[in-house]
């Protein structure tokens, strides 16, 4: 699989402000049912294999998750303070629970719950999110490490619209990345000659800041 042009920029970001830990929390901001927005702070797990999804963990009893049926559409803005870079990264979420049928999300999920420390794990038994707290709810054991809670799902963002900008210099330096979805481009197909299928590809404008 080709990676997205996104892809190397946000690697390299990642990598300059590796020494921060706060670099891998980000904001993603979603739609209520009723149509107001909603921004949380959410913790980038990775990408999903052969694939430009991002990773995010979440309960299913959040709000987020009751919203993501009538409205999927999601924003992700990144900052990083080293570097002094911002990504917005605009498209859709998935959700990807215990009734997920397809196999390589499943296994994704299993390995993001294992990739979890003890006490991260331990939150998907706490008593219901957002719900009035229970001052004794919370002292529960530590569910199996290697099995996820029927509670525990994965959010993959499938960017769209990528807008990468950096703050350093005058003047300073932006890009817009589109997605073009069934665009024709050359491919290597295994036993056959190279050929030209229907396959998304990436349009990428410079832009001023």
């Amino acid at each position: 699989m080709t990676l997205a042009p996104w892809r190397s920029p946000l690697a390299r970001a990642l990598h300059r402000n590796r020494s921060r830990p706060y670099s891998r929390y980000l904001q993603l901001a979603t739609l209520r049912a009723d149509g107001r927005p909603a921004n949380r702070t959410v913790v980038f797990r990775g990408f999903l294999p052969e694939s430009d999804r991002l990773i995010f963990v979440t309960d299913t009893r959040s709000n987020k998750v009751v919203s993501l049926g009538d409205a999927p559409a999601a924003e992700a803005c990144w900052y990083f303070t080293q570097t002094r870079e911002q990504f917005r990264l605009g498209g859709t979420l998935t959700l990807v629970t215990a009734a997920t049928v397809e196999e390589t999300l499943q296994v994704a999920r299993h390995h993001a719950w294992q990739a979890l420390s003890d006490n991260a794990r331990q939150q998907f038994t706490w008593p219901h999110p957002g719900q009035p707290h229970i001052a004794d709810g919370f002292d529960t054991p530590h569910p199996d490490p290697t099995a996820p809670l029927d509670g525990f799902a994965l959010l993959l963002l499938n960017p769209d619209q990528v807008d990468h900008l950096e703050l350093r210099g005058s003047p300073q330096n932006r890009w817009i990345y589109l997605r073009q979805e069934n665009s024709l481009v050359d491919v290597m197909v295994r036993d056959q000659p190279k050929g030209v299928i229907a396959a998304p590809s990436w349009r990428a404008i410079v832009v001023n800041p």
